[in-house]
Formats: C-alpha cells, structure tokens, sequence
C-alpha cells in the first residue's frame, strides 16, 4: 500500500443518482459485514431515507441470498436497472452469474465490473447508496477511494485481535486515501444466554479500543443473536423481519444518527 498515494490525477466523480455513498468496509472476512450492510440499508430505509444496496463483493457475492433476488436485472438505454427490494434499490454482480459460478478475475475485470456499477446503474433519486465492500486492500477498495466520491466508510470488525489486526490495515489504507471514517463497528460483540448472562465469545472491548488508538469514533455493540442469521438466510434479514427486535433497534437508532450526520 506504500505505493499507492492519491494525486490530482484522480478525479473522484460520484455516482449518480444519489447525495451519499457510504462504504461498508472490514478489511477481514467472516465478521458479519455483509449483514450489517442490509441491515443497516433497511434501517436507513425504515428512517425514512431512499437508499439503495451496491454489493461490491465481486469474488463472493452474499446480497442474492440475504435479500432473496433471484432475478436478473433489465437493462435500458445502455443502463442496468437495480432490482427494487424492501423499498432498496439492489446490484449485485450474483444477480448477473449463477450461484456457484467462481468469479476467476484478475484485477483489471474487477475493476471495469466496479465501474460498470457505479457508472452504468440507474440508481434514481437516492440519499445514500450503501456499498459492501469486500474483505482485504485491494482493487475494489483502491477504485472506490481514488476514482469515485466516497462521503465515508463505516468499519465492522469482531473485537478479537486477529480481525482487527486487519481492520487496523484498513484504518490506515482509509486515512492514506483520504477517505472520511465515520466510526468503527463492534458486530457479534456478545451473546446473552438464556440465564441473563453476557458471554464474551469472541473477547471484549477490542474494537473501542483500536477507534480509540487511531482517534476514531467508536459507533456501539451489535450482539449475537440466532434469528440474525436465520433472517438472513431466509432472505429478509432481522431489521425487516423484526423491526422491534432489540437487534434491529440498535442498528435503527444507529441510522438516524447517520442521517442526522449528512442532512443536519
């Protein structure tokens, strides 16, 4: 990442049809970022935002399933046209290939397929675009931090080091590129046992502490919970299914907070 530093040559354009492109980002796979991305779309929405869901995860695609989309998208005047789901406009390139199909692409395919998503979707008259972005520091993140307007990236991590070894990479990879972080994201943070307990199954305080180490805002706890994952893979996640659940509340509250950050 040493070699990559943003110039004048980048012209950051952003992508039309919205106010707002948040990036949903870990840097570490297996953290629950893809459903924290619906999630946290659907609360954005029930808040009372038009918003609309980029699955930027060329390599493993996970918004067919957790939305349920088994359809392609129709295409008009040389534009694909998002698939409307929940009231969220959606693109995943899983709604162009088949479930199994291996996405075996170099960087440069990658590449020109983010660009075909932020350039040649008719997104319409949204106030955030929310993009999952895949794990890691590389050709997607790099294309959307030097080439496409990105008003901030919310970081998702699990507190145990071995994720935020990578999260602490994606922190600075952020910084280096110039791309605003709005706050880190503590996911899977507890499970709370029938008995009333709180167990630590991953560790505590992890995540609080690194945005505390790199001077970044820490956004609050998601626990664990069984129906996050069965919504999920019944395709209507928790925040839809259950918009009263305690889960849903949290990533609710959280929605409003971002929405007061970008239209106050």
């Amino acid at each position: 990442m040493e070699r990559v530093k943003p110039t004048k040559k980048f012209i950051k354009n952003p992508i039309q049809g919205t106010k707002f492109t948040i990036a949903i980002s870990s840097a570490k796979g297996g953290v629950g970022k893809s459903t924290f991305a619906t999630n946290f779309a659907l609360a954005l929405k029930k808040s009372g935002c038009k918003v609309g869901l980029l699955d930027a995860d060329i390599y493993g695609p996970s918004l067919p399933k957790l939305f349920s989309i088994n359809e392609k998208p129709k295409s008009e005047e040389g534009k694909l046209i998002p698939i409307n789901k929940f009231d969220v406009q959606c693109m995943s390139i899983g709604f162009l290939t088949d479930e199994q199909t291996p996405m075996i692409w170099r960087g440069p395919m990658v590449t020109s397929a983010i660009k075909t998503f932020t350039q040649k979707v008719d997104w319409k008259d949204l106030d955030f675009i929310i993009v999952d972005m895949p794990p890691g520091t590389g050709d997607t993140q790099l294309t959307f931090a030097q080439e496409i307007k990105l008003d901030g990236a919310i970081i998702v991590s699990t507190p145990q080091e071995i994720a935020l070894q990578d999260v602490k990479r994606g922190i600075k990879m952020f910084d280096k590129l110039k791309t605003t972080i709005i706050g880190l994201i503590d996911n899977m943070s507890f499970f709370r046992g029938d008995d009333g307990k709180k167990y630590d199954i991953f560790g505590a305080g992890g995540v609080k502490k690194t945005a505390e180490q790199f001077n970044k805002e820490f956004l609050g706890e998601i626990p664990i919970y069984p129906e996050i994952g069965k919504y999920g893979d019944q395709g209507k996640p928790i925040v839809e299914s259950d918009p009263d659940h305690e889960v849903s509340k949290i990533y609710i509250t959280l929605a409003e907070k971002i929405k007061k950050i970008y239209f106050n």
